[in-house]
């Protein structure tokens, strides 16, 4: 009896490693892996896109391309820590499905075409210019408003004050009175 206890696997592994972390962990094929951020050349810090809450990010990138995305550790908000989208987000930059260009779909068209990112810009901006000039009303019932009722903006939550502050100037300036951010949630 004795010695089936001294054999029994849970007390064999506690004894040579206890946190189950270590040789208990390893293999010989996991002992031949290497970590993807071993060998990069730089790292760039960052703020997940996805909420309003702004974990930040540890971006590995080696030869121009971006090998690994972690939380990061000096973070106060996250402290190293990402949930599961924040933790995808390699796939949003590097994965296949990933959109590299503009693709437009003109109306009642069946199909989208391709578009360089020159004339998709043009494409909006000639379209904002209308829409102003269009909606754009003086006064209304003798009362002077200067304003339009065909432009409105909603704000992502990752944007930062001065990317909100100029936003707000941009609008303001074009007359829009719909102008919200989701960053206060």
């Amino acid at each position: 009896m004795p010695g089936t206890v001294r054999s029994w696997p849970v007390l064999r592994q506690w004894r040579r490693d206890p946190s189950a972390r270590g040789v208990a962990a390893r293999s010989a094929r996991t002992g031949d892996r290497v970590a993807r951020t071993r060998d990069v050349d730089r790292v760039a810090k960052s703020v997940c896109p996805y909420c309003a809450v702004g974990c930040g990010q540890d971006i590995y990138v080696k030869g121009g391309r971006i090998v690994q995305i972690e939380g990061d550790a000096d973070s106060p908000v996250s402290r190293g820590r990402l949930c599961p989208k924040g933790a995808a987000t390699l796939q949003l930059t590097t994965g296949e499905n990933r959109l590299s260009k503009v693709l437009y779909r003109r109306p009642h068209a069946s199909a989208f075409e391709e578009l360089d990112l020159d004339t998709a810009m043009d494409m909006v901006a000639d379209r904002v210019v209308a829409t102003r000039r269009a909606t754009f009303a003086w006064e209304d019932e003798g009362r002077r408003v200067r304003r339009t009722m065909g432009i409105a903006s909603l704000g992502g939550a990752t944007l930062d004050n001065e990317e909100n502050y100029l936003m707000k100037k941009l609008y303001t300036a074009l007359g829009a009175l719909q102008i919200e951010n989701q960053a206060r949630i």
